[in-house]
């Protein structure tokens, strides 16, 4: 049996972001919040989200500028860091959630393996763009980290999914990154994950490369 469909990758591409442009109202958003809050859409195809997106006042500028400069990106997981597009960046992703000192915090603090991982990020995250795409507590951790003096990275990509701390630790965030001191990107609400998360900073590097719809 034969079918007829699109096998084109650049036509398809094009076309789903003339079809988001009309299904959303992005005109609110500067030129790079436009390419962010469309590859958002792209990834979980639900147009409503574009409402949810939260861009501190110099996130895509910040991230844009770290990356550019070939930063770290720290991962609360692997299918984050899985996500990120390998030929738009020059250095590995860093996620230590597997690694063995993590798992033996954790046991020890009886919390979450993404909690105990923040402690192996201390001599990676200034100046880093950190994407949580999966867990509230690591998002949770970060920001009582930043509250006690630890370094800040450039930007903080925090887009955790889920029905339980999801949506408060977005909110949060939110709340408290003028407090903080921080530069950030959220979705509010129980939406989110680790193609979402991924998506934004590949919507970054995009943006530095010029590749834009």
């Amino acid at each position: 049996m034969a079918f007829e469909y699109e096998i084109n990758p650049q036509a398809i591409e094009r076309e789903s972001f003339r079809k988001i442009r009309q299904l959303t109202s992005l005109d609110s958003f500067s030129v790079h919040q436009q390419q962010v809050v469309m590859r958002i859409v792209h990834s979980l195809g639900l147009p409503h989200l574009a409402e949810q997106v939260r861009f501190s006042d110099n996130a895509c500028e910040s991230g844009m500028a770290a990356l550019a400069q070939n930063c770290n990106i720290l991962c609360d997981v692997e299918m984050v860091k899985q996500g990120i597009t390998k030929r738009m960046i020059n250095k590995e992703p860093l996620c230590f959630l597997n690694n063995e000192k993590t798992a033996e915090l954790a046991k020890a603090r009886a919390e979450t393996r993404s909690m105990a991982a923040l402690d192996l990020w201390q001599d990676h995250i200034a100046g880093s763009v950190v994407v949580i795409g999966n867990a509230p507590t690591a998002l949770f951790r970060l920001l009582e980290k930043l509250e006690t003096g630890a370094a800040k990275p450039a930007l903080i990509i925090g887009m955790p999914v889920g029905f339980v701390g999801a949506a408060e630790s977005k909110q949060t965030l939110w709340d408290l990154h003028k407090h903080l001191g921080i530069e950030c990107i959220t979705l509010l609400g129980r939406e989110g994950g680790s193609a979402v998360s991924s998506a934004t900073c590949n919507a970054l590097l995009r943006c530095n490369r010029g590749e834009l719809y």
